[in-house]
Formats: structure tokens, C-alpha cells, sequence
């Protein structure tokens, strides 16, 4: 299962396996403590551009995706605090969102929908006396669990669409490396394997192709990446604050 990052235990959710399974909203999202970037769809880009960068990684241009910058250090999300509070006013990406569910596709030659639901059995929010039944007592979907679904489904489509988002980046070679360097206390921190979009060769495409872009969404999901950028800076105060913090810790002990 690509892309899951802090789903430590997932496995396909199960009527006979989870009929008893219970799940209480956790106030909290510390299970993103330690994750400095996560998937992001295309459809997000302007709430989530407002505050947090915007860029594509990956090996290389062929295989990159849009994500959201959450962090400058390795396993750092600068955007939840140490009780796992997300930053108050920021956009919460909906692949934090989705947990601890999400769909994964199915082995080739496996019988059945090309997706399954599957869910983290470590979140901490599952039980099987408290919470809300993913079950009814007849083995159907609780409201609940079918508005998760639900979500899951439009998510996908939202993914789906990301994906012809990409393909015409790379169609008409919208993208270049950039790389992220920042100096803090003596030391650099390097960021590679980053994307965004060349600006002079986005002024250089033809009226068709602009006209199109504008009016599918792309034009505004390019520009949403573009502005967005200039929230790199903030990240780097981010880290400056929880630097200063990490200092003064240090001092009291």
C-alpha cells in the first residue's frame, strides 16, 4: 500500500472480523507528529495554499504528486503542537482527514471492487466497548461508517483527477527542480527532489491551451501552487519558533 504513511497496522476492514469494533474521535492528531509532508489533491490547492507550501515530489518529474509541506526536518510536522493540535485556522489536508481509514486498491487478479476499505487497527480510537458501532447488529454499515466511506470514495475521485492535473504538466513541461536551502544556527538544510511550475513556460502556452487550463480548474490550481510558495518562509519561522522552544526546554532541565 503506497502513501500510507502513519497507518502503522492497516488491514482490509472486515463485517465478521470488526462487527464488535467501536471508534472514538480522538481530540487530537498526534499520529502526525512525525510526518513533514503528505499527499495533497489538486482540488485542495486553494485552502491549503492560504498557509502551507505547495510543491511536487518524487524521484523525478515522471513519477512526482503534489504535496503539502508540512515540515524542514526530517519526521517533523510544524503544524501540530506537542498534544497534537493542528495550528488553530490552518486547512487539515484530507489525507490526515481520512484516517484511520483509506482505500487501497487490490492485488491484479484479485475478484471484487478494484478498491477496499481498509483501516489502521492501531489507532488509538478503536474499541470494542466505547465509541460509535462501525456495525449494525445485522452486519450493515453504521451511518458513520458509511459517511467515512463516503469520503473515501469522493477522495478518490479527487486523486483521479490530480492525476490528469499531472499529466498535463508534464505534457506541456510545466515543471522544473527547485531546490529548498535554509541556514539555521550554523546549520543547512537541504530539501531535493522538489518540483514546481516554470512560470515563463506557463506565460508561453498557446490561447487554446490557456483557455482550457481556465476553464477545467487547472489555471487556478497552477497559480493556488504558485502563491503558495511564498509560505516556504513561514515554514522556516515555524522552525524557528519550535527551535526556540526546543532551547528553553533544554534550559529548564
Amino acid at each position: 500500500m503506497a502513501e500510507v504513511l502513519f497507518y502503522e497496522r492497516p488491514v482490509p476492514l472486515n463485517r465478521t472480523a470488526h462487527k464488535d469494533l467501536r471508534i472514538k474521535a480522538l481530540q487530537n492528531l498526534k499520529f502526525t507528529h512525525n510526518v513533514h509532508s503528505v499527499p495533497l489533491t489538486s482540488s485542495e490547492f486553494p485552502a491549503a495554499g492560504r498557509d502551507i507550501p505547495i510543491l511536487f515530489a518524487g524521484p523525478d518529474i515522471a513519477n512526482s504528486g503534489p504535496m503539502a509541506l508540512l515540515g524542514l526536518r526530517a519526521s517533523e510536522n510544524l503544524f501540530v503542537d506537542i498534544d497534537g493540535q493542528w495550528a488553530p485556522g490552518v486547512y487539515i489536508p484530507a489525507f490526515v482527514r481520512r484516517y484511520p481509514f483509506v482505500l487501497a486498491e487490490k492485488p491484479a487478479g484479485t475478484e471484487g471492487d478494484d478498491f477496499t476499505v481498509f483501516l489502521d487497527e492501531a489507532y488509538e480510537g478503536f474499541d470494542d466497548k466505547e465509541g460509535e458501532r462501525l456495525f449494525k447488529e445485522d452486519g450493515t454499515e453504521t451511518e458513520m461508517l458509511s459517511n467515512a466511506v463516503r469520503f473515501l470514495g469522493e477522495f478518490q475521485q479527487h486523486v483521479a483527477r490530480t492525476k490528469q492535473f499531472m499529466d498535463d504538466l508534464r505534457k506541456y513541461e510545466l515543471l522544473e527542480p527547485r531546490n529548498i536551502r535554509m541556514e539555521r544556527n550554523g546549520n543547512v538544510l537541504n530539501l531535493n527532489g522538489l518540483f514546481v511550475v516554470n512560470e515563463e513556460k506557463l506565460r508561453k502556452l498557446d490561447a487554446e491551451t490557456v483557455h482550457r487550463f481556465v476553464a477545467d480548474g487547472t489555471m487556478a490550481w497552477i497559480y493556488a501552487h504558485l502563491l503558495s510558495l511564498g509560505n516556504i518562509d513561514r515554514v522556516g519561522q515555524r522552525l524557528a519558533q519550535r527551535e526556540e522552544a526546543e532551547a528553553a526546554n533544554k534550559t529548564k532541565n
